[in-house]
Order: C-alpha cells, then sequence, then structure tokens
C-alpha cells in the first residue's frame, strides 16, 4: 500500500479533551461531544512548507499530509476542491468593498460545497472498513455522500425532510443510496437516523457525529490561504447550517499557524444564517457559549435550516477567538442578492451563498468590514441546484412568418 504521508496521530473531544484511537470506529466523545482529528504538527513542521504544495494536482488531496487518511488506496475522489476565488469588483465597489472576492464552491463535483467532506469522509469510512452508513440531510450532503458511497462500494441511507430540493433527491436515488423522506426537519431525520444507526449497527455520518467531514471541509481554509500566497484575508464569510465548514476552516487556519507557514491575525470568521432560523445569531447577541433551538423555522436557504447544531459552541468560539460575528438575513434580502450577483457579476450561486453577499453588504453599512478590508464569500453551491429559488415572467414572442 502506498502512504499518503498523513500526520494524524489521534482523535480528541472538542469539549473534555479525551482521546481516542484513530484507527478504531469512533463517532461522538463519551460526554456525547463531537471528536476531531489531531496531528503531530511539530513532527510535520519539519516537513511541510508553503512550497510543499506548489506542483501537485488541483484538488482537495493536495494536502495530504494534513488529512485523516493513511493509505492512497483509500481515497475516493472524483477531482473536488482547489475552487476558484472570483473578484466580485463590481458589487464590491457598489457597497464599498472593493477588495470583495467569491469562493465559488459551486463549480465542484455534486455542485456543492458537500463534496469535500464526503470525499474526505467516505475515504476513511473506506479505511476502517465500513459497509453501510447512514445519514440526515437537508438535500446537498446526502447527495454528495450517496455519489462518494457509490464510488467507494458502500451502501448509503438517506434520510431528508420532504421539502429538500427534488434534485437532490433524484442525486440519491441514482447513487443507489436507500432514500427515505420525512414530514418534519432535518432534525426530525437526525432522530430517525439515530434509531436506525442504534438497532442496526450503522457507520452513522451525520454532522460531527464522525470526525472526518470536518477534515474535508477544512480544505477550503487551506486553499483560501493559498490562493492569497499564504497573507490572509481580513474576514471570511460561511453560511451557518451545522457550521462544519466554519469550524473546518478556524480548524485550517490554526494548524497552518502552528505548522509556521502563516502569520499574524486570523480573519475574522462571520457566520450567516437566514432570519427564520438563527439559533447562531441569537446565542452570539447574548455571549452564550451554546445556542438554544429554534422553533419553528423555515427559510428559502434550506441548507441552513438548521434549528440547533451539534457543534454550535465551537462555531461561538471560532467566532469569539477571531474578533468574528454572527448576522442574520431575510429570505427578501437572499432573493435580491441571487440576482444581483447573477446580473452584476455573471455568478449564479445558491441561496445560502447568496445570504453572505447581503450579510457583507449590511456590515458594511453598521461599520463593522472597512473599505480596506479584503473580504471572502464563501459561496457553497451553484444556484442551478435551486431551480425554485427564483421565478421568471417571460413573454412570447408572436409568431414569426
Amino acid at each position: 500500500m502506498s502512504k499518503t504521508g498523513s500526520f494524524a496521530i489521534e482523535l480528541y473531544c472538542s469539549k473534555c479533551g479525551k482521546t481516542y484511537a484513530l484507527n478504531e470506529i469512533h463517532q461522538l466523545c463519551e460526554c456525547g461531544a463531537p471528536l476531531l482529528v489531531r496531528y503531530d504538527l511539530e513532527s510535520a513542521k519539519a516537513v511541510l512548507s508553503a512550497d510543499t504544495f506548489r506542483n501537485r494536482p488541483a484538488n482537495l488531496w493536495r494536502y495530504k499530509e494534513l488529512l485523516p487518511v493513511a493509505d492512497d488506496e483509500n481515497i475516493v475522489s472524483l477531482g473536488e476542491g482547489m475552487t476558484p476565488i472570483l473578484p466580485l469588483s463590481k458589487l464590491g465597489r457598489k457597497i464599498g468593498l472593493p477588495d470583495l472576492y467569491m469562493k465559488d464552491e459551486g463549480v465542484i463535483p455534486t455542485g456543492t460545497f458537500k463534496a469535500r467532506g464526503a470525499s474526505v469522509g467516505v475515504s476513511r469510512a473506506k479505511e476502517l472498513g465500513v459497509k453501510k452508513l447512514a445519514m440526515p440531510t437537508n438535500g446537498n450532503a446526502g447527495a454528495a455522500w450517496s455519489i462518494y458511497s457509490a464510488r467507494a462500494g458502500i451502501k448509503a441511507e438517506i434520510i431528508m425532510p420532504e421539502d429538500a430540493p427534488k434534485i437532490t433527491r433524484n442525486e440519491c436515488a441514482a447513487a443507489g443510496a436507500e432514500l427515505y423522506l420525512v414530514r418534519g426537519l432535518i432534525s426530525d431525520c437526525g432522530k430517525i437516523v439515530a434509531k436506525h444507526v442504534k438497532e442496526n449497527g450503522l457507520y452513522d455520518a451525520s454532522t460531527l457525529k464522525e470526525p472526518y467531514r470536518i477534515e474535508g471541509k477544512k480544505t477550503m481554509g487551506l486553499e483560501i490561504a493559498e490562493q492569497f500566497d499564504w497573507k490572509l484575508p481580513d474576514a471570511i464569510f460561511y453560511p451557518t447550517g451545522g457550521g462544519v465548514g466554519i469550524i473546518g476552516i478556524y480548524k485550517a487556519l490554526r494548524e497552518l499557524k502552528e505548522l509556521g507557514i502563516i502569520e499574524g491575525k486570523l480573519p475574522k470568521l462571520i457566520s450567516v444564517q437566514a432570519k427564520g432560523c438563527a439559533p447562531i445569531v441569537r446565542a452570539f447577541e447574548k455571549r452564550k457559549e451554546a445556542s438554544e433551538f429554534f422553533e419553528d423555522s423555515q427559510t428559502i436557504a434550506f441548507g441552513i435550516n438548521v434549528p440547533k447544531a451539534l457543534g454550535d459552541f465551537i462555531v461561538l468560539k471560532a467566532l469569539y477567538e477571531t474578533g468574528g460575528t454572527a448576522v442574520s438575513v431575510s429570505d427578501e434580502e437572499i432573493i435580491e442578492a441571487v440576482k444581483e450577483l447573477a446580473a452584476n457579476e455573471g455568478t449564479f450561486v445558491c441561496p445560502e451563498g447568496a445570504a453572505n453577499f447581503a450579510a457583507a453588504e449590511k456590515l458594511v453599512k453598521s461599520g463593522f468590514l472597512k473599505e480596506t478590508d479584503r473580504v471572502v464569500l464563501l459561496n457553497t453551491g451553484a444556484g442551478i441546484k435551486y431551480p425554485d429559488t427564483l421565478t421568471a415572467e417571460v413573454p412570447y414572442l408572436e409568431k414569426m412568418v
């Protein structure tokens, strides 16, 4: 077997610090908190530098030493990663942020950033000998994990709300997943998955109930650092549901700093939610360490309709420690942002990604962001995966003779 050179050494609890062996299947810590991967960064420091990654293939596995897969033959990949960072020059100048950029995850396999977590998560599941996994999803994660599981030869059981985008339902079905719909929210789906996992001994691939999805999402942070030549932006916006991406980006930047590859202050991490589902925003405004369940949540940005995130306390810690903030936007503001980005910048983004632009405009007006700030927005998926977000009244031409 060909070794990846991974410096992963163990799992540790994000709350109590208890450690677990890396070569065994573990889900949550005994205390109920998510587990994270620890790397031997002291040893890695002697081997890795900014130049290490320079001429490698343009996918997330270019950072394989900082990912948890030990053997190359277990890597399950569709070429995901190294998505473009696009300047939003017109809209940036319009809202008072001339140095505004968007990292476009819509061009990744399966059309959303969920492919990152699926690639690393499924690769580790394969390496650990998993035969069948189960997960709740708002749509895109289930689609990605179904596709990557099919490639890995792992069976997938996917449970999603009936209101999830139909295109993601079709992706799961096409990939041969066992797909079930629920009349309720993702939190209701999660309860069913927990029951199935317990009764049938399945591998639980729910958000943060396995330690490896976050490592795939972490690569967004690694890429942002590399794409800006290891000079970090001032702020990074992330649409927050389960919050794995913002946790991953924070973890990536801290690891790079410990390696000595980046220096200085970390970017302000900014969590963006919809007004119809804003548990992190409410908690941040009250300076709490964890959020409360958001009752009767509803938003057009289905991917961030998560009433209570398992890793909320890690998200909030990342915001507090980087001097970031949390902001919510209305569905009307999201739809308007989708239109503005398409009409002015030629980028048709998902509603979650559009929420970031609406939030950035608000934070410029409030004075939180300065005109000189370099700002990166994460567009987490392609707008075409949400065909019902916008409706257009299109006139017919009279028959031409």
